[in-house]
């Protein structure tokens, strides 16, 4: 049976990023990318986890076979291989009584792929499915159909550079201000670019006439699978209604197909309270294959 060790530092995000390589399919929850965003998109200290998060591994032949990631008292996310030979059930309740004994949370959501194997464990832990609330939606393009270059006029578009670090931030920072406050600093950008699977020809800006960055895209390009993961993009709420958002996306990705990617991937929410990236992907040929649901329970 596999054995759990507690999150050490970024050697374990690493071996978790491997295991989300070596069991990539559409319907897996994480892209090694979206991992590396997840931990760096907001200042950390690289070693541990946050005050309020809690991370854990399990191992079996030296690799990691599941992990939970408490991303905060009340709310965890998990992933399991399911090539493994034990049963990924009896992984999935080891993980949540993990998460029990760590929280003190009175009401706990789990978020996982619809048709998760560890959906039985949920529901014998007494977690309940709500499939009408907010969601992500896994989407898939076929990079031989990705759309040509766009060109917008008055901007430009390049990947991004050193100096970049604060305006980049900054700009992520204000195009989404409107779905919640975002932490994501220039320090937590230099991090980030030091995370497997980063590459700065991967990371593009669009600039306005007068070079201010104005608009971002990362792509993270898994050269094992060949998936290219965009997370996340961003455009300054002055300069939107202008294509700037599809274009520097596009610019991203022809980049990733020069590279070897083959499959685009994209997880915007698959609900209406925030469509607009998800009519954008689809408006670039993206198309929805799996989505994810939240599990709820409350133990007072």
């Amino acid at each position: 049976m596999p054995t759990r060790r507690d999150f050490a530092g970024p050697g374990d995000l690493r071996a978790m990023q491997a295991m989300c390589s070596r069991v990539w399919s559409p319907s897996a929850r994480f892209h090694p990318g979206q991992l590396a965003w997840n931990r760096y998109s907001e200042p950390v200290d690289p070693s541990r986890p946050g005050p309020d998060e809690a991370i854990a591994l399990w191992w079996a032949d030296g690799e990691v076979v599941g992990f939970g990631w408490a991303e905060s008292p009340d709310w965890l996310e998990l992933q399991l291989d399911p090539t493994r030979p034990e049963p990924a059930g009896a992984v999935a309740a080891e993980v949540v009584a993990w998460f029990e004994d760590w929280s003190d949370a009175p009401r706990q959501s789990v978020h996982v792929m619809a048709g998760d194997q560890s959906e039985p464990a949920l529901a014998e832990a007494g977690f309940r499915a709500d499939p009408t609330s907010w969601h992500f939606t896994h989407h898939l393009l076929d990079l031989r159909e990705l759309p040509p270059l766009r060109h917008v006029p008055g901007y430009g578009f390049r990947p991004a550079e050193t100096g970049d670090a604060a305006a980049r931030a900054a700009v992520h920072r204000a195009a989404w201000a409107d779905v919640g406050p975002s932490r994501f600093t220039a320090e937590a950008y230099v991090h980030l670019r030091q995370a497997w699977p980063y590459r700065r020809d991967l990371d593009w800006a669009a600039l306005d006439p007068t070079g201010a960055l104005v608009a971002s895209a990362l792509v993270w390009l898994d050269d094992r699978t060949h998936v290219a993961l965009v997370e996340p993009v961003g455009c300054l709420p002055q300069h939107r209604g202008r294509g700037l958002a599809g274009a520097v996306t596009v610019a991203a990705l022809h980049r990733a197909r020069d590279l070897g990617a083959r499959t685009g991937l994209v997880s915007p929410r698959g609900d209406d309270d925030h469509a607009g990236p998800r009519h954008l992907y689809q408006s670039l040929g993206f198309h929805p294959v799996a989505r994810t649901v939240t599990w709820t329970r409350s133990l007072d």
